[in-house]
């Protein structure tokens, strides 16, 4: 059995499938109807739309099997991901990928397998949609192209959620997106035994702007804002703008002295934007930063309070100190 390449893509493409929402939400019933669909168009037991993460095959329509995942490494969507191509393999038994596969040789005892992969908006290959048979069959270019047509419904899906997951204005997260993201995220990282920590900000006298400037200089602000998150953290951080002028990081496999650091980064970043941006207002914001704690956060909005705690001690500190200084 050959195991599945790992795309040279691979950070980025997790990155998409995460911030996209696909993985713990979505409607299933919208797929379920594509893959009853496919399964009577081309008279096979099993069709299958699917997501591949890290380690995992998640299943977000399964006609004709009981699975809700699949470990990645035995997969042959885990194959079909690493081509813009769809996988076509007539005969498992035959092909050296596949031959010794537990799936092959064992139950559902795979013969025939098609899957034209998925895209995200974005052109991340994030699954496929699938087609199983207990016997061998060739595909015709015309049932390929059936394929293709199911498979574009699906990604319109998708992009449909991914719509429903981002804030028009800056292109991050909106709220509906992290909260999706940040239940998953801190599952994931109990699982792995990673540390997860979020960063959470607030645009100082962002009111002032839009009462001096207007709304279109507030917009640009936090649009320019979303942009400067963009280039100073990774592309694994899971960028937000929760509502208003308040936005937030979750920092993956990140401790918190590690988000620290990163803060003060974006902190020196937005300095160098406002001695050289020409605007006639300065972007400022106030931060905190809290790593998960499995014990003491019971759930996603402990926690936010706890990140959102610290930023605000952050702020009256500096109007302290910058009140000392002033006397």
């Amino acid at each position: 059995m050959k195991t599945p390449e790992i795309p040279k893509n691979e950070a980025q493409r997790l990155a998409a499938l995460r911030d996209s929402g696909l993985l713990d939400a979505g409607d299933p019933h919208r797929f379920d109807r594509l893959t009853r669909l496919a399964k009577h168009l081309f008279n096979v037991p099993m069709a299958l739309v699917t997501l591949v993460d890290e380690t995992t095959l998640v299943f977000k329509s399964s006609e004709g099997v009981s699975w809700k995942s699949l470990p990645r490494n035995i997969s042959f969507c885990g194959h079909a991901i690493l081509s813009e191509r769809p996988l076509i393999v007539p005969d498992a038994t035959v092909d050296e990928r596949f031959s010794d596969n537990p799936l092959v040789t064992g139950n559902p005892h795979i013969r025939f397998y098609a899957g034209y992969p998925l895209r995200l908006p974005d052109g991340a290959i994030v699954g496929s949609f699938c087609l199983i048979d207990h016997d061998t069959r060739n595909f015709a270019p015309a049932e390929q192209e059936m394929l293709k047509d199911l498979a574009s419904i699906v990604e319109d899906d998708f992009a449909i959620f991914s719509v429903a997951t981002t804030d028009d204005l800056t292109g991050l997260l909106n709220r509906r997106g992290f909260e999706h993201l940040a239940n998953y995220a801190i599952a994931s990282s109990d699982r792995r035994a990673e540390p997860l920590t979020l960063g959470w900000i607030d645009l100082d006298k962002f009111k002032e702007i839009n009462d001096n400037f207007g709304h279109d200089q507030g917009d640009a602000a936090l649009r320019a804002l979303a942009e400067l998150m963009r280039k100073t953290f990774r592309e694994s951080d899971l960028l937000v703008r929760h509502g208003g002028d308040e936005f937030a990081i979750l920092f993956l496999d990140t401790d918190e002295d590690g988000a620290f650091i990163a803060m003060q980064h974006m902190a020196e970043v937005t300095e160098e934007y406002n001695s050289t941006s020409g605007k006639p207002w300065r972007l400022a914001f106030s931060w905190g930063v809290t790593e998960f704690d499995h014990a003491e956060y019971g759930d996603l909005q402990s926690w936010l309070r706890a990140t959102d705690k610290r930023m605000y001690e952050m702020k009256i500190q500096r109007d302290i100190n910058q009140w000392n200084n002033n006397i």
